[in-house]
């Protein structure tokens, strides 16, 4: 199933990659640089299902339908840069580095790498709900590092610039500032380093992640049912996370793939209603402008307070 990517990798990697390590003398990252452009066409790859999977959905029951969608176009910059250029990068190669550093430390003073195995020891040769598992932890680190951003003022300054978009669709998913994804890449590898995601897993499971989350963005007219909507986060559930009324502080519904957190903690809101998304609070520049103006006027807010 994986030789096509791996075959594609393998000629990127020696016919694009690797002369340009070579001519920037950056040769260190060879053993890396195959990583890197797996995860990336992974990344392409999760692009083009996303857009299989949910343009269908917008067409066929759109909760909007807006005569200029031009703001749109800026959000699929965003996610090319995400899912194919800065997200592999970030959690392959600097993910890898970091893990195999800490485990020779680790294993230098004679302390064994943590692994989540060695808790749950019936997870050991079960890959799928191992994997399973990760994502469950992961989800829940989410769920706080999401609330977090929204209570504290200079965090959410930056995002806003994805809460800012009145035009929401599935390609809104990664329209965010590029200091709150290094916060986001930073705190998700914390939580992996502890728990011992093996580096070819960790950048999976973001991908994985981010699917689900892509969907629940998605502008339609669709729910889980009354079972469902409390199984997994809908793009009805999320909508109300994006609704006018919900934004900074007062915000609800902070999951990214299962409303369990949300459930637990009282920030659930299951209310039947498709809202109208954006954050009236934001300049219009956060919501209409460039990809470049967007990143300066987040990163002005924060710094003015």
């Amino acid at each position: 199933m994986t030789a096509p990517f791996d075959l594609l990798a393998g000629w990127l990697q020696e016919h694009a990659v690797l002369p340009a390590l070579y001519a920037l003398g950056m040769m260190q990252w060879e053993d890396v640089a195959y990583g890197w452009v797996l995860f990336a066409l992974y990344g392409a790859a999760q692009v083009a299902v996303t857009y299989a999977v949910c343009l269908p959905l917008e067409r066929w029951r759109p909760v909007e339908r807006w005569p200029d969608a031009k703001a749109v176009g800026v959000d699929v910059l965003y996610t090319l840069i995400a899912r194919v250029g800065l997200l592999p990068l970030i959690t392959f190669v600097l993910f890898y580095q970091v893990q195999v550093a800490l485990n020779g430390l680790l294993a230098d003073h004679g302390w064994v790498p943590p692994m989540l195995e060695r808790v749950f020891p019936f997870l050991l040769g079960r890959p799928v709900p191992t994997f399973f598992l990760y994502v469950v932890i992961l989800d829940f680190a989410d769920y706080w590092r999401h609330r977090l951003s929204h209570l504290f003022t200079w965090w959410y300054a930056l995002h806003a610039v994805h809460h800012a978009q009145r035009q929401m669709t599935f390609w809104s998913d990664d329209r965010n500032h590029l200091l709150d994804e290094v916060f986001s890449f930073l705190w998700f590898a914390a939580v992996a380093l502890l728990i011992g995601i093996a580096p070819m897993q960790f950048p999976l499971l973001v991908l994985f992640v981010r699917l689900l989350e892509s969907l629940s963005h998605a502008n339609a007219r669709v729910n889980f049912g009354p079972l469902g909507e409390r199984l997994l986060i809908s793009p009805r559930f999320h909508r109300l996370h994006h609704s006018t009324t919900a934004a900074g502080r007062q915000s609800v519904n902070y999951g990214a793939v299962f409303p369990w957190w949300d459930m637990l903690f009282r920030t659930a809101d299951f209310s039947p209603v498709y809202a109208a998304t954006g954050d009236p609070t934001a300049e219009e520049v956060l919501a209409t402008g460039s990809y470049a103006a967007q990143q300066w006027g987040a990163l002005r807010r924060m710094l003015s307070g």
